[in-house]
């Protein structure tokens, strides 16, 4: 919480449900995104972005979502209605729209568009483990692919995520439904068409609120028949395809062999022990239309770690002439940090640097910088101690507070016959092959004096040394 102020004072802590980023979680937050930059570039996605400011109008939907609750909106000095984003989808398909031709609806580039980002979002709510009012969310989409293979495709990426940070298949689940086989159940019980999103957000509830309250708001705000809503909310509790379409009185629609497919892919694909098919995952947005899916901890402890899904209509609804077929993910910063804690492969993130140089004395500074120079020409980076140090003690002491791997002693003695004595302060090799006067002018092949071969070099002229 915030600490009391006395009156005047400035609170230090940043505003509630938000974070700071000190340089060693900036770290942490570095390693992160370039885990999420590497998958999403191995499968070839592009990276794009756009304003933390949208329009109001872009999440406005009428379905009751929670999120367009909990924005963070306001009017701005000139009128316009605008707000932080709360999610990255809507701006997605706002940028989709203008590549699209206005006379024909074509879309003006080669389809199918892959593209990830990893945006700040914005929602006003209360703040819980791995939950806050801002968090990062990496998201992957793909535009124009009608068939299963963008959900197998995905669903892949999401695993190939998992596995880059060390997560198994025993850690964590991706449960996955299809709202098309819902739809086909909801049409069976006769729930009109024009209430398929917002029963949704409903049945999405079951976990927060339980069977009894979903059955009661399917009732109340749906109008459906209570032995209807008894009967969705039962079929939601199928644990495997099977079951619900039994349930659902379904059969082998088509609906329920897209399913097939995509558990039959993902087989092919060798990700197949992460998936299981779970009929409660409806994803509380509106705007899916088909295959949604959902990670979640197996041991319990977490809420959510992603969730993505089909989105067919979305397009349409900002005036697409025709509808674009969309899948995308969002994958949340906060609670995947909490996932790594929580099963202990967080990596820690120390300070590094290549180089700290050292001046001897004052009139050695000038020199220091220049070694410095030199180095950072040859792709190093480097830390200039900022003052003398005569006592070598301190100097070194420096180099291992900040991480140091080797120090560069800049002294009179060796710079007036052109050399620089540096020291390397982590590998293993031998402590007098450790140390190495390097001629000024050949600093951009500093690792040649530190290589296995130079070092293999100089240990048998030793050996050599010894025996003759």
């Amino acid at each position: 919480g915030e600490k009391k102020k006395k009156e005047g004072e400035i609170s230090l802590d940043p505003p509630s449900g938000t974070r700071d980023f000190f340089p060693e979680e900036m770290r942490q937050q570095r390693w992160l995104f370039d885990k999420f930059r590497e998958v999403a570039t191995s499968y070839n996605f592009q990276e794009y972005d756009a304003p933390v400011l949208e329009k109001v109008e872009l999440y406005e939907r009428k379905a009751g979502e929670e999120i367009t609750e909990q924005m963070y909106n306001f009017t701005d000095k000139e009128g316009a209605k605008v707000t932080l984003r709360p999610e990255m989808t809507p701006s997605l398909a706002r940028m989709v729209l203008q590549l699209m031709r206005s006379e024909t609806g074509d879309i003006a580039a080669t389809l199918p568009l892959k593209w990830y980002s990893i945006p700040q979002c914005w929602r006003f709510e209360t703040t819980q483990r791995g939950r806050k009012r801002e968090h990062y969310q990496w998201n992957m989409d793909m535009v124009g692919v009608q068939g299963i293979v963008a959900e197998a495709e995905l669903l892949s990426a999401v695993v190939a995520f998992f596995e880059s940070v060390g997560i198994t298949s025993k850690e964590v689940g991706l449960k996955v439904n299809s709202r098309k086989v819902l739809g086909a159940v909801l049409e069976k019980a006769g729930v009109p068409g024009e209430k398929f999103a917002e029963t949704c957000v409903i049945i999405d509830k079951l976990d927060k609120i339980g069977a009894e309250a979903v059955e009661k708001e399917l009732t109340q705000k749906v109008g459906l028949a209570a032995e209807v809503g008894r009967r969705i909310v039962q079929a939601t509790t199928a644990k495997t395809l099977d079951e619900f379409a039994e349930l659902a009185g379904v059969g082998e629609s088509d609906e329920v062999q897209e399913m097939r497919k995509l558990f039959e892919l993902a087989e092919d694909y060798g990700i197949a022990d992460w998936l299981q098919f779970d009929a409660s995952v409806v994803r509380g947005l509106a705007y899916y239309t088909g295959v949604v899916f959902e990670g979640f901890d197996k041991a319990g402890v977490l809420r959510a770690i992603c969730g993505g899904g089909r989105y067919d209509r979305l397009l349409s609804l900002y005036g697409s002439k025709k509808e674009v077929p969309c899948v995308g993910f969002g994958f949340g910063d906060c609670v995947i940090i909490e996932l790594l804690k929580e099963k202990k492969v967080l990596p820690e993130f120390p300070a590094t640097v290549d180089y700290v140089v050292a001046a001897y004395n004052e009139e050695m500074l000038g020199k220091a910088m220049r070694v410095a120079r030199l180095l950072r020409q040859a792709g190093k980076s480097v830390d200039v101690l900022p003052e003398v140090a005569k006592k070598v003690k301190k100097a070194f002491k420096y180099a291992d507070r900040v991480g140091a791997e080797r120090i560069a002693f800049v002294a009179p003695d060796e710079w007036d016959i052109g050399l620089v004595r540096i020291k390397d302060l982590r590998s293993d090799i031998a402590e007098d092959l450790k140390q190495q006067d390097v001629p000024i002018g050949d600093l951009a092949n500093i690792d040649r004096y530190f290589s296995k071969g130079q070092v293999a070099k100089a240990e048998a002229a030793a050996g050599e040394a010894a025996t003759s």
